[in-house]
């Protein structure tokens, strides 16, 4: 590599011409500012309680970890709360909508920040169509109990091999149905889809509380001996191993907190509404998974968890019949949440990248009355919802994990770099514990990552080289430095 090539590559970004830039949007016709502190935690709360309270649980559970699930939900959400401490720092320091894709960019320089911009695109995206197909396995049940019957090569993904062998899999239209109308939400504006974001959010938290008030007065504590089962001699299959493959599965459930971030230029007080988002929607998630796994595992053997709505299953070992209802619209209702603000994620750091040329500027055009990327929210709302009716569950919840860690590593050293090259900076909020937090945050994320299967790390490695290879042919030449 020349030296020329060199200094492209590791071009960073300003720190003050980002806050300058900031400065001057705020008087401009940039992002309309519709969000408060509540507003961006219910976002946050919004966007991590879905297909992880409400399947992976029993996944976990069954698969991995047994009644140690909730000792796997604890792991993740420690590492998860080093990580969000930092992404708190740097978002109050840098109060725009990149995420971790700035934060990098004005650390370690443009080639990384592609690579975690790309990689942050794997964790919106596939994490939406992930949910997105969790949500028509419920919505579909509920089809079911009310008499409803849909042929199910039209709620089946094309890619999936299909219960009945005679049926052949289309395409999966409630799942790709739900991503289009909540696309059209987005469209509309900030303001409108926050407000329908905090009903549904005030609603699921409330569904989850009634879990773990019912689900509590019926736990069998002999269900939970022994706490961590025995290995089944495979790494991975209970015993400690298994707590770990549990944490690094149930880490999934915790993404959505970090996209309080990228609505940074649409909060009223970026400065202290963004930490407060960050920070209070992972603490009260975090209380939440780990009281409804020990209710799970307290009411029902971890063995029979293994099924795609577990909480349902819980509520009908209680006895409470009409509960399981609700506990399914409950569902319905947290999924639908987690889809919205991982599509809002999504277009936000397009938003940002495309500012910075790496991408079309097709991708940062606002719509001239809504003041949204309305043109690319469409776009990625059509490529998920797309992804959503082919691919099944599985394939797309193994592609979001290991992304995520990666970015939430280099956000936790953006910190350390930042306050050693720029240590004279106001800092609004500032995360304690410096250098041990983020060494202890990058030390978790790496311990997760080697927890994950081989195959994993393959699709990632192919996901970024097809990155890599945009960016050479586009990203490189537009680049604005």
């Amino acid at each position: 590599m020349s030296e020329v090539e060199r200094k492209i590559y590791l071009t960073r970004k300003s720190v003050v011409a980002i806050l300058a830039a900031h400065d001057a949007e705020k008087e401009g016709d940039g992002l309309k500012r519709a969000l408060g502190w509540a507003s961006l935690m219910a976002l946050g709360i919004g966007g991590i309680i879905g297909a992880g309270i409400f399947v992976l649980t029993g996944t976990a559970a069954a698969n991995y970890a047994g009644p140690g699930v909730m000792v796997s939900f604890a792991l993740s959400g420690i590492a998860c709360a080093f990580v969000a401490f930092c992404y708190a720092e740097l978002a109050a320091l840098l109060p725009v909508c990149g995420s971790a894709y700035t934060y990098t960019y004005v650390t370690l320089g443009e080639i990384f920040a592609w690579i975690i911009g790309w990689n942050l695109v794997l964790e919106y995206a596939a994490g939406a169509a992930t949910v997105a197909v969790g949500w028509a396995g419920y919505f579909n049940r509920v089809l079911h109990g009310l008499g409803i019957s849909v042929p199910s090569q039209y709620t089946t993904a094309y890619f999936a091999a299909p219960g009945d062998p005679a049926v052949h899999g289309f395409f999966n239209f409630p799942a790709a149905g739900i991503v289009l109308l909540l696309t059209m939400l987005l469209v509309r504006g900030t303001h409108e889809s926050s407000r329908f974001n905090n009903v549904i959010v005030a609603l699921k938290v409330v569904v989850v509380l009634m879990v773990i008030a019912v689900g509590a007065a019926h736990v069998d504590v002999a269900n939970w001996s022994p706490l961590i089962p025995e290995n089944s001699g495979e790494f991975g299959v209970y015993g400690w191993s298994g707590v770990a493959r549990g944490a690094s599965v149930v880490f999934f459930a915790y993404v959505g907190f970090d996209s309080v971030s990228t609505a940074a230029q649409e909060a009223h007080t970026p400065q202290r509404d963004i930490p407060i988002g960050i920070i209070g929607s992972l603490v009260i998630c975090s209380l939440l998974y780990v009281a409804v796994a020990a209710v799970a595992t307290g009411v029902v053997n971890y063995k029979d968890l293994g099924v795609p709505d577990p909480m349902a299953l819980v509520m009908d070992h209680t006895g409470v019949a009409w509960l399981a209802w609700v506990v399914k619209f409950g569902a319905l209702a947290g999924l639908t949440t987690a889809i919205l603000a991982l599509l809002y994620g999504q277009t936000r750091v397009f938003f940002t990248m495309a500012h910075d040329g790496l991408l079309p500027a097709f991708f940062a055009k606002l719509h001239r009355r809504y003041r949204t990327p309305a043109a690319s929210q469409i776009l990625v709302g059509g490529t998920v919802a797309l992804a959503a009716g082919l691919f099944p569950i599985d394939i797309l919840g193994e592609m979001v994990s290991i992304g995520t860690l990666a970015a939430f590593a280099l956000v936790c050293f953006a910190v350390l770099q930042l306050r050693r090259t720029h240590p004279e900076l106001r800092r609004p909020f500032r995360a304690p514990g410096i250098p041990v937090m983020p060494i202890l945050g990058i030390l978790s994320c790496i311990a997760l990552m080697v927890a994950l299967p081989l195959d994993t790390w393959l699709r990632l490695l192919v996901w970024t080289g097809v990155g890599l290879a945009i960016y050479a042919f586009y990203g490189i030449r537009h680049a604005r430095r």
